[in-house]
């Protein structure tokens, strides 16, 4: 739990930081950018504080382009 509300206090204080910015200058495609990769980091790092196992992107990759990478080589 504390875990948890150690990462929201980081991700407040980065938005506190960054979002004032991007509105001032109206930057709307930026900053849906920045909120949807923010929102992304701070859902996986609290399930890896509670110790879920998040898969790694590289073996989703691996297995979307096996079939592929058969029919080169073959």
């Amino acid at each position: 739990m504390v875990k948890t509300i150690g990462i929201l206090i980081v991700a407040a204080v980065i938005v506190i930081l960054e979002v004032p910015q991007l509105v001032e200058k109206k930057l709307i495609k930026e900053l849906a950018a920045f909120s949807v990769l923010l929102a992304l980091g701070v859902v996986l790092s609290i399930l890896l504080a509670f110790g879920v196992t998040v898969p790694n992107p590289v073996n989703f990759l691996t297995y979307m382009l096996k079939p592929l990478n058969n029919i080169i080589s073959s």
